[in-house]
């Protein structure tokens, strides 16, 4: 069971995971092990709530097929174990990142205060800068 939240749970049943080889250099394990895990999830068979399913759906990411199966691919570590761990964390991570709802920002402006410290420091820095040159005196 893969717990997304306090109400969204995955059975494995729905999660289809596949080993394969690992792409890129790596020497003798990478060509003989196959540590890599291709991870399969279609999200409108889920059993995810329909909030769940509409917001990954309309991500827009490139990993979520036209079908709406989302497809992680995990190779960073050696072992299977590892990377099967870290391709169900990523699915995990995705989910959290699609069903969280931001507050909007609202705009603000700053303080007078606040403007006259910034002003009172820009005048003190040029202050430096003019003692630190060279005084031509015309006689």
């Amino acid at each position: 069971m893969l717990r997304i939240n306090a109400s969204d749970v995955i059975s494995p049943g729905e999660i289809e995971l596949t080993a394969m080889r690992a792409q890129g250099a790596g020497g003798q394990n990478v060509n003989k092990v196959s540590s890599a895990i291709h991870l399969r999830f279609d999200i409108p068979n889920s059993s995810l709530s329909d909030f769940c399913k509409s917001r990954l759906l309309s991500l827009g990411d490139k990993r979520i097929t036209n079908d709406g199966v989302l497809i992680i691919k995990a190779q960073t570590y050696r072992t299977q174990e590892q990377n099967r761990d870290d391709a169900l964390t990523r699915l995990r991570d995705i989910i959290l990142d699609a069903i969280k709802i931001e507050k909007p920002r609202h705009a603000t402006r700053p303080t007078f205060s606040s403007k006259q410290r910034r002003m009172d420091a820009k005048t003190q820095r040029g202050a430096i800068k003019s003692a630190r040159q060279k005084k031509i005196t015309l006689d």
